[in-house]
């Protein structure tokens, strides 16, 4: 004989409140001995928590004979932290031949251990309800996720969607999965309006993202912020987790104020959200309500490094006008940042002025704050233009600023190399009394000019070795260009396209 009473439980369940006390369900225990009293000891572990009724747990069982009794949680505003499988109930029993003993001689009974003692059973005790839910969330055991399903299995459908939306907001992507399971409605909303994919960015748990989405999560632009606020958070993985199961047109798609996501990720500054969304087909050029771009949104918080990477992708919106009649420029001086009028202004005022050979502008731009090595989106500088255009007084005050003579532009060229081409000799010489390098080792792909072994001399009682090539070779050049054709020496990339630099350049070939 291996027992010699049984219980008509196998665990017990304790369905939580706070601030009440908790009762299990009954539970039955039955004597076996059909001549003999058996007696029982009942305890629990741990014991300082739990109570019985009645709560007499040494008694007597007479023979065939059965007594109920009730498992109870004392009052608590919260679960204990014994709501895990560690909780259990234990029942002891020995024969007792005579059917009669006090409280003390069956806690002596009990209390030596030995062959006399049966252990009949031992069962699990579970709190269970919405309250023990929300405990285990905030557990970082794997205990807690097998607890979970027994927790949830007395909460009623409102209370599984809630706490799915709370599992989403702990970011715990196997809670989710479990309550999604239960029952949980995956598009049920707060009141608030946020639905637990929304709490899901806002937990940033890709995971948590991909469970909810793969389970029929919907996506309600007009409602749903939860892509701007992943723009805003810097968070390009959870852009990317939406953008992959919502298609990327969802990134084009404005929110009540018009707005696209990165419109928010410019106001910050994330350039990596900006470039992300770009690359999978967001609009740089798009307005919000208001008439604002990101580029707007941009300058008018002081976000150089997005402000610089909007302009190189769309240099257009600098020029656009907001409902209120608004450029990016004047927002940004309405907000102090001065540190943007380079790029969003001056430096297209100043390269505009060296070209028309205005000094009074050059002076002014530079006053204000421009760049004078400022490069336009071909990579020229104010030098490049005022070089090319033959500008020999913007070129000495573009130099006395600081403007320097070695920078080469997207395709590889020097103002040197402009000046030589549009044939200005008098900007040749000033740009080389200033040392500028005629081959350049930063130039990519460029002939080397035909000077033979000569090379630029700072000063200029040296410059009369240079006569015989060079000047030779910038009349010429000059003589070319008047007479309608280009004289035959290596091709500077880049100048083919009339309209690119703003200059018309003649055909190559003789007129006849």
């Amino acid at each position: 004989m291996d027992r010699l009473v049984t219980v008509d439980q196998k665990e017990l369940t304790i369905p939580f409140k706070p601030h009440q006390r908790c009762s299990s369900q009954t539970f039955r225990i039955t004597n076996l001995m059909h001549t003999m009293s058996v007696a029982i000891s009942i305890t629990t572990s741990p014991p300082s928590i739990f109570s019985f009724k009645p709560s007499n747990t040494l008694t007597i069982i007479p023979p065939l004979s059965s007594l109920s009794f009730s498992l109870l949680l004392s009052e608590d505003p919260s679960p204990p932290s014994s709501s895990s499988s560690a909780a259990s109930l234990t029942l002891l029993s020995s024969m007792l031949p005579t059917g009669k003993a006090d409280s003390d001689v069956l806690r002596r009974l009990f209390a030596t251990p030995g062959r006399h003692i049966f252990k009949d059973a031992v069962l699990p005790i579970f709190l269970v309800g919405p309250q023990v839910v929300e405990s285990l969330l905030s557990a970082t055991t794997l205990e807690s996720s097998v607890l979970l399903d027994r927790a949830a299995a007395a909460c009623s459908p409102p209370q599984i969607s809630a706490l799915l939306r709370s599992a989403a907001r702990a970011g715990k992507p196997h809670f989710v999965s479990a309550l999604i399971s239960a029952g949980g409605d995956v598009n049920a909303r707060e009141s608030n309006g946020a639905s637990p994919l929304a709490l899901a960015v806002a937990s940033g748990n890709p995971e948590v993202i991909r469970v909810l989405v793969d389970s029929g999560s919907e996506f309600d632009p007009a409602v749903d912020r939860f892509l701007h606020e992943a723009a805003e958070a810097n968070r390009v993985d959870l852009i990317a987790a939406i953008s992959e199961s919502y298609g990327r047109d969802c990134l084009n798609q404005g929110d009540s104020h018009g707005r696209i996501p990165i419109h928010s990720a410019a106001a910050r500054g994330h350039v990596g959200v900006i470039q992300f969304c770009l690359s999978v087909g967001a609009d740089p050029g798009r307005t919000d309500s208001e008439g604002w771009t990101p580029l707007h949104c941009a300058a008018a918080d002081g976000r150089l490094e997005a402000v610089e990477f909007l302009l190189n992708c769309a240099p257009y919106t600098k020029y656009a006008l907001t409902k209120n009649g608004q450029t990016p420029f004047s927002l940004a001086i309405d907000g102090g940042h001065f540190h943007l009028l380079d790029p969003l202004r001056l430096g297209d005022a100043l390269h505009r002025a060296a070209g028309l050979d205005d000094v009074h502008g050059i002076k002014n731009c530079l006053a204000r704050g421009a760049k004078v090595n400022g490069r336009d989106q071909n990579g020229w500088t104010a030098l490049h233009r005022a070089a090319f255009k033959g500008r020999i007084e913007s070129v000495k005050l573009l130099l006395s600023h600081g403007a320097q003579v070695d920078l080469v532009d997207d395709a590889g060229y020097t103002p040197l190399h402009c000046a030589i081409e549009a044939g200005h000799t008098q900007v040749v010489l000033h740009l080389l009394s200033y040392g500028a390098p005629l081959n350049p080792k930063s130039m990519i792909g460029v002939g080397a000019l035909p000077f033979g072994g000569v090379c630029a001399a700072p000063l200029a009682t040296e410059m009369e070795g240079l006569a015989p090539s060079l000047l030779a070779f910038v009349a010429a050049t000059d003589r070319g260009r008047k007479a309608g054709f280009w004289p035959t020496f290596p091709r500077l990339r880049g100048f083919g396209n009339p309209t690119k630099h703003g200059r018309k350049l003649v055909p190559r070939k003789r007129k006849t």
